[in-house]
């Protein structure tokens, strides 16, 4: 199909919960504040293509300080696919986003088993399989060393997450760990910060993200407070294959599989500690 007559434009407000909600169609559950705090933090991150004024597909595009890139919500409306207009649209968003970083910048996603070719003939790489794997809530007791997360710890936090995340993006964790339906758990070790998780609601349930810990006793505690705080209700954790300590807590707690996709990146894989990322914050922004 000639894309000559689709406009390619940056989403508003209501266009990107559009997006958010074909997401949710799609069976990714996304948080029911997701689209919120999205267009907050990175307000010129999200497009699509428009024909005839009605939006048929888009994507996130977004830059942590140019240093770091990565796409996500890519979707088009199920009739418009197989027709060359998906591909036509990610290679627009690619494009624009290496426009945004700096010279020998990387750009992450996470692609779905049938989309990865397709991301490997666009430049992507594997460099890890993601597992989504689910399990009830159910109350713990919680470990001295666990508390919750207030905004005088923020600047620690932030430090700590570079070192698992890669980047910086304290704009981000500003609004992501103080949403008002987030619940976030820190673990302090000899008075230091060792590990941190965030627990938000979806549509299906609660999703973890991010879950960084030193080590997967911590992690162990950490994971454990989540559940207690979801009793009875489905708590989805997003975990990176490659972290075997990772694989080992979600066995240990008998947490299924529900679908999996793969980090893919265009250029290196970023240098970050993921060893520590027992799960990732989010399949739309890394």
């Amino acid at each position: 199909m000639n894309t000559d007559k689709f406009e390619f434009r940056q989403l508003d407000r209501q266009q990107v919960e559009t997006l958010v909600g074909w997401a949710r169609d799609e069976g990714w559950d996304p948080g029911v504040h997701d689209a919120e705090i999205f267009c907050a933090v990175f307000p010129d991150a999200f497009y699509g293509y428009f024909l005839d004024g009605r939006m048929i597909g888009g994507g996130s595009l977004v830059s942590y300080n140019g240093e770091y890139g990565f796409m996500g919500f890519f979707i088009v409306l199920p009739e418009y696919r197989s027709a060359g207009i998906g591909r036509s649209l990610w290679y627009k968003r690619r494009d624009t986003l290496l426009g945004r970083l700096k010279k020998g910048a990387s750009i992450g996603m996470d692609g779905v088993v049938a989309m990865q070719p397709f991301y490997s003939r666009g430049g992507f790489a594997i460099a890890y399989r993601d597992e989504r794997r689910a399990r009830v809530g159910s109350e713990y007791p919680r470990h001295d060393a666990v508390s919750g997360i207030e905004e005088a710890c923020l600047a620690a936090i932030a430090a700590y997450d570079r070192e698992c995340f890669g980047f910086d993006r304290l704009p981000f964790l500003e609004r992501w760990l103080f949403d008002r339906e987030a619940i976030s758990f820190r673990y302090l070790e000899n008075g230091n910060l060792s590990g941190y998780a965030v627990l938000r609601r979806t549509g299906k349930g609660f999703k973890i993200g991010p879950l960084f810990a030193d080590s997967i006793d911590i992690a162990r505690e950490l994971y454990r407070a989540c559940l207690s705080a979801a009793p009875g209700r489905n708590v989805y954790l997003d975990i990176p294959m490659k972290n075997t300590d990772a694989v080992s807590l979600a066995d240990e707690f008998g947490a299924e599989y529900v679908f999996e996709c793969a980090r893919m990146y265009f250029g290196p894989e970023p240098v970050h500690r993921l060893d520590k990322v027992f799960g990732i914050t989010t399949f739309e922004l890394g």
